[in-house]
């Protein structure tokens, strides 16, 4: 039973007081309350998700502990004024304090894979098709939740294109301490690795398929990845074998699906979402990208790549539209520079975006089964 303590209400009636009425809250009555509230992230209640860690009531002050899930440092003091004005509408309330924190955990993968050291989630982003704007997205979101509060990497897994050492703004060479291993590039804040900061800009490579599926499993593995909440990884375009050796031999958390609204892109993202409901992997929603075009003189809104694709598929498949970005000419010149959208103009319009699609994806991780394989003691028997 929810421990009981009275809050007192004094009614006062003609400027005289008349005696004091008692209004009982209980643990009880404040996680009721607290229910009625929905995290917009994961589209549940504080309650029900088991985001209210803790509760305590003493004469008229009401304590709430609530442990995110997911990064959310731009969005937390909006959280505690919405909790803060629920309680005090409710009576003999006075005092409100409201704590909100963040613990991400890993989380399950494909069954028989265990997590990579250093590396508490692995999410890939995918489209299927070329051209429709994944790798800045890839930047971007990883930067998103960089900035949401969150320890981040990027692995471009494009082999024959690799773009993110340009995105990043890289320089040089990584270094190697102790001749087997490499250490992360470091960018904005985000750990990165890209075949591109190992080779010369204009290099080809000239490789088949095997070379190249041992080139991503040795960038990823070899790489001293240093206690990563998220690890974002951009995929090539197509379902071939990078793609099918990632899904099949990477511990893989969920897949981000990227699309513009076009017919012709939708028919190979389908394909993407597809693959990796074949191998196991958690589609935690798709991004629509280039949805609608303003004009920077005039301000006419124009869907130069059609309307509603991605909101279509996401019907088709019972998979969330995670958000949806403008064709924007700064988008592709922050990226261009080296400095993308989060870092060049945090606060614009596609900032917010970026952000609220890495909040609601991470939520969806938090959501998932967690990875107790870490939680275990080894269990030796020796002679005594």
């Amino acid at each position: 039973m929810a421990a009981c303590r009275t809050v007192g209400l004094f009614v006062r009636i003609g400027g005289h007081q008349k005696g004091k009425v008692k209004v009982a809250q209980t643990e009880e009555s404040i996680r009721e309350a607290l229910a009625q509230l929905i995290d917009p992230a994961t589209g549940r209640d504080y309650v029900g998700s088991g985001e209210v860690k803790a509760v305590d009531l003493e004469g008229g002050k009401v304590t709430v502990a609530v442990e995110l899930g997911y990064p959310a440092k731009s969005v937390a003091e909006e959280i505690k004024q919405s909790i803060t004005e629920k309680l005090r509408q409710l009576p003999g309330v006075d005092k409100v304090a409201v704590s909100v924190s963040t613990n991400i955990v890993s989380h399950a993968a494909q069954a028989g894979l265990k997590l990579l050291p250093g590396i508490k989630n692995v999410i890939a982003v995918a489209s299927g098709k070329g051209g429709v704007g994944k790798s800045t997205t890839t930047a971007n979101l990883a930067l998103a939740l960089a900035a949401e509060g969150a320890r981040v990497g990027i692995l471009d897994a494009d082999i024959y294109g690799p773009s993110q050492q340009m995105m990043m703004g890289l320089s040089g060479r990584p270094e190697s301490t102790d001749g087997k291993t490499i250490e992360p590039m470091q960018a904005h804040g985000v750990q990165t690795m890209s075949i591109g900061v190992l080779i010369d800009m204009d290099q080809p490579m000239v490789w088949r398929g095997p070379m190249v599926t041992q080139a991503l499993e040795q960038l990823l593995r070899d790489t001293q990845w240093k206690d990563l909440d998220y690890l974002i990884v951009d995929l090539p375009p197509g379902t071939g074998d990078i793609q099918l050796t990632l899904s099949q031999k990477v511990p893989l958390t969920g897949a981000i699906i990227v699309t513009t609204p076009q017919d012709i892109a939708l028919i190979d993202a389908r394909k993407a979402l597809k693959m990796f409901e074949k191998v196991n992997v958690p589609i935690l929603g798709i991004v629509e990208n280039m949805s609608i075009h303003v004009c920077s003189n005039c301000g006419h809104e124009e869907h130069i790549f059609g309307e509603g694709g991605a909101q279509r598929m996401s019907g088709d498949y019972g998979v969330d539209l995670l958000g949806q970005l403008p064709l924007d000419i700064r988008i592709r010149e922050q990226a261009d520079s080296g400095r993308p959208t989060l870092v060049s103009d945090p606060d614009s319009a596609a900032s917010r975006i970026y952000k609220e699609v890495a909040r609601k994806a991470a939520a969806k991780i938090a959501m998932k089964k967690r990875d107790y394989g870490g939680a275990f003691p080894k269990i030796v028997v020796q002679n005594t």
